[in-house]
C-alpha cells in the first residue's frame, strides 16, 4: 500500500469515527442511566487496529476525540478529557488483547475495551475531582459495557470480513 493510499484510508477512518461520535451526541440517551453511550465510534477502532495496529489506532482515537470535541464545542472540558483518557486506555487494552490474545474474538476485545473505556473515564473523574467515591459508579459502567461492546464488536465483525473481502478483492 503505497503512502498516499494509507493516507487516504486513515483520512476515511477518522472522518467516519468523527461523524458517528458526532451523531451519537445529537440523539439522546437511549440508556436512563447518565454516561452511558453506545460507543459506535469504537467500531471504527476496532477496524483499525485489527487490520493495522496500535500506532493507528491511536491516532485515529485521538483525532476522533479530537475533532468531535471541537465539532461539539467542548475542547479542553471535563468532557473532553474522560473522553480523552477513556478512548486511550480502551485503545491500548484492545491492541494488547489482539497481539497477546489472538483466539479471543473481535467481539470479546471491543467489551473489554467499552470496560476499559469506562475505568478510564473514572479514574481520570477521580483526579479531577479528587475522590475515589466516584468509583462506586464503576458496577453500573461495567454491567452497562458488557452490551455496548457486545454489539459494537459484533458490527465490527461484520464490516471486518467485508472490508477484508474488498482489500483481497483489491490487490
Amino acid at each position: 500500500m503505497s503512502k498516499t493510499q494509507k493516507l487516504v484510508y486513515f483520512s476515511l477512518f477518522v472522518t467516519l469515527a468523527t461523524a458517528l461520535g458526532v451523531l451519537e451526541t445529537m440523539f439522546p440517551n437511549p440508556f436512563p442511566i447518565p454516561g452511558i453511550k453506545l460507543g459506535l465510534a469504537n467500531i471504527v477502532t476496532l477496524l483499525v487496529l485489527s487490520m493495522y495496529g496500535l500506532k493507528e489506532g491511536f491516532v485515529v482515537s485521538f483525532l476522533r476525540v479530537l475533532f468531535t470535541s471541537l465539532l461539539g464545542g467542548t475542547l479542553l472540558s471535563v468532557g473532553f478529557f474522560l473522553s480523552l483518557s477513556g478512548a486511550l486506555l480502551s485503545t491500548l487494552v484492545m491492541a494488547l488483547l489482539f497481539k497477546y490474545m489472538p483466539t479471543l474474538s473481535i467481539i470479546g476485545i471491543s467489551m473489554a475495551g467499552a470496560v476499559s473505556h469506562n475505568v478510564g473515564q473514572l479514574l481520570t473523574a477521580s483526579v479531577l475531582i479528587q475522590t475515589g467515591y466516584i468509583f462506586y459508579y464503576l458496577p453500573i459502567l461495567l454491567l452497562a459495557g458488557i452490551p455496548t461492546g457486545l454489539s459494537t464488536g459484533y458490527i465490527a465483525r461484520l464490516l471486518l470480513g467485508f472490508l477484508e473481502e474488498k482489500r483481497n478483492f483489491l490487490q
